[in-house]
């Protein structure tokens, strides 16, 4: 994917997860022990997120590749 000439382009991989879920997974992949406490009133970049917040649009380009197997090849 090249860089967007005035505009934006979204990409995602096939999964949906929490993001408190995406980042356990990115932890463990990496054997890291910390844990992960959730705030539901904490906010993102200074706005609260929903369920769907960091979804994609219904444009986005989706990938194939899955997220777990992303992180394995990242070893």
């Amino acid at each position: 994917v090249g860089d967007p000439v005035n505009g934006v382009v979204e990409t995602a991989g096939p999964e949906v997860f929490q993001l408190e879920e995406f980042i356990r997974m990115g932890l463990a992949a990496q054997n890291d022990p910390r844990t992960i406490v959730t705030d539901p009133k904490a906010t993102y970049w200074g706005a609260e997120l929903r369920e769907n917040t960091l979804l994609p649009g219904p444009g986005a380009r989706l990938a194939e590749t899955r997220f777990t197997d992303w992180l394995a090849q990242q070893a």
